[in-house]
């Protein structure tokens, strides 16, 4: 009896606590040179049109599979994505894209990438091949490693 009161307790509280109230806006107007601007997750239906920007840029794929009630995820928004340094990066060398797992084409592209976790950051090619790919989050400092280390890895593929 005392463990379902305190369950009824302790519900509310975990509910309150899993929702955000910090928001994280972005702009995607085409500032791809702009060093001050956030990562240009662009804002498309298609992952193609994603990977043949890419190939016109002569530049990466990063796509962030994430769900809304993730958090993790949220704490990637609020700090990692929102890191000056780790912006500058992501605006030189990829075209980023958020993929929400659950909506849209989302499910279609979680499945096709096999993702049993969120987030999971993948580092692709222009062709959509996974140059590299983290299951879980990662903060500042591991995800500027592993987006330096897909741009090697890209650059010393064949």
């Amino acid at each position: 009896m005392k463990q379902t009161f305190y369950l009824l307790l302790l519900c509310p509280l975990l509910w309150s606590a899993c929702q955000g109230t910090k928001t994280i806006s972005r702009d995607t107007t085409d500032t791809a040179d702009d060093s001050t601007s956030a990562p240009l997750f662009v804002n498309s239906g298609s992952l193609f049109s994603i990977l043949d920007q890419a190939e016109a840029e002569g530049k990466l794929v990063f796509v962030d599979i994430y769900t809304t009630w993730c958090l993790p995820c949220r704490l990637m928004d609020e700090e990692v994505f929102t890191d000056r340094e780790i912006q500058d990066y992501l605006n030189k060398h990829f075209i980023s894209y958020k993929v929400d797992a659950e909506k849209d084409n989302g499910p279609n592209i979680a499945a096709i990438y096999e993702v049993q976790v969120y987030p999971t950051l993948l580092f692709m090619d222009g062709q959509g091949r996974v140059v590299l790919r983290k299951d879980g989050s990662a903060m500042q400092t591991e995800f500027l490693k592993l987006a330096q280390e897909a741009v090697e890895k890209a650059q010393s593929a064949p």
